[in-house]
This record gives C-alpha cells, structure tokens and sequence, in this order.
C-alpha cells in the first residue's frame, strides 16, 4: 500500500531523515519507534505532505505522491491523527466530526462514520455539543482519533496516541487501534509506548538519528535484548 524510498528531509540546513525505506502493506499495523529527535514525527509529516522532502519518493497504491498536497492525500485516503491532537477547540465535538469529513460529499457515508466513532468512542457521543477544548485528555485523544477516522482512511498515520495520557485510557486508546486493524484499516504507528505498540503491530521499524537502525515482525522485536535495553527499560 505504501512504500517510502531513498527519503531524504531536512529542516533547513539540518537534515532529519536519512535515506529512509519503508514499507506498509495492505491490512498492516506497523510501528515506528525510536527515541526523541530520532525522526519519527518527520516521517508521517512527510508522508502526509505537510513538509516536502529533498529527496526520494512516497508512493501510495502506485501513486507517487512525494510532492503532492495534504488535501489530496487525504482525499487519496490517508488520514493522519497528529501528535499534540491539534483540535479545533473553539469548536464542539460534532463540529471537530465534521471537520474530519469535510472531503466527504456522501452525507449518508458521514452519518455511517459518525455512527461508527461514536460506537467506537461512546463518550464522545455524550459530550458531542461540548466545546473540545473543555475535554479532558483523553477525551481529547479521542476526538483527534475519530476526527482522522471520520476521513474514511484506508491508512491512518498515528503519531504519539498514548503520549500524556492515564494507563487506562491508553489501553482504552490502543484497544481502539486493534479494534480498526481487525476492521482492516491499515496502521502506521509512531508510538513511545515501544513495549505496547510492538506487541500489537505486525512489524516494526526502529529509527535512530533519521535513518532506519532495524526492521523486524513485533513479536521478534519484542525479544530482541538490545532493543529491550534501549527502548523497553531492562534486559531479557
């Protein structure tokens, strides 16, 4: 479904990402994990066209996309949930919904998703005239999650979904993640949860200063006593 080739992207003179590979393949959840600064957040930006990169190549479904706007590429069927949530907040829930949808010109294909994020998240549902910045956290998270899904993605980039958040409502938060695979939406994942996300992803990749140090299924991750020295806090 996705194959990133060769990217290079930089911050001015500062370069972020260095000849990146990556593949995703349909019904996927793939995981990206990594330390700070190691280039995680640059990667799904760039696939998602907030930021163009020098070099190398995106290609979505046989489409190269490398270049192409952030409105196309969600109309192309990429949805990207942002770290930080980036909500509108002076608007209500349903507003933020709606928001999500706003490509969408099938109004009973947007009632459908409505019903469906509100099944999914039935608290929203509760709280869908209220302003989104009078959310809690979590509650926030899982706007910004239904707001991405409400696009109707055959991909959702994920970045940093747990971050800040209760340990309830993570296991809330990536209950939902399983529950959207099993659904067969197609998962990419930047998560410093390492433990949690590698347990749930079919692959994984490791990035570090920008570039990819390894790739492997989740489950071998998971076991590989030098990740889990410096990425899950101890030794086999």
């Amino acid at each position: 479904m996705l194959i990133v080739e060769d990217l290079h992207t930089y911050y001015g003179k500062v370069c972020a990402l260095y000849g990146i590979n990556i593949e995703v393949n349909d019904g996927d959840m793939v995981a990206v994990i990594g330390s700070n600064g190691a280039g995680k957040t640059t990667l799904l930006r760039t696939i998602s066209g907030f930021i163009h990169p020098t070099s190398g190549k995106i290609e979505y479904q046989g489409k190269n996309i490398t270049n192409s706007k952030p409105h196309a590429i969600v109309r192309g069927g990429i949805s990207h949930c942002p770290e930080g949530r980036h909500l509108f907040v002076p608007l209500s829930v349903i507003d933020n919904l709606q928001m999500g949808a706003f490509q969408l010109k099938d109004r009973k294909q947007i009632k459908i998703n409505l019903e469906r994020v509100f099944s999914l998240f039935p608290i929203l549902s509760e709280r869908k005239n209220q302003l989104a910045g009078t959310l809690s956290g979590g509650e926030q998270q899982m706007l910004a999650i239904a707001r991405a899904i409400m696009a109707n993605p055959t991909l959702l980039l994920m970045d940093e979904p747990s971050l800040g958040l209760a340990p309830i409502v993570v296991r809330k938060i990536f209950e939902t993640l399983v529950t959207l695979h099993r659904e067969g939406v197609t998962i990419l994942l930047v998560e410093q949860n390492a433990r949690m996300s590698l347990a749930i992803a079919d692959r994984a990749y490791v990035l570090e200063n920008g570039r990819v140090k390894t790739k492997g299924t989740g489950k071998d991750l998971l076991t590989d006593n030098e990740i889990i020295k410096a990425y899950l806090g101890g030794n086999l």
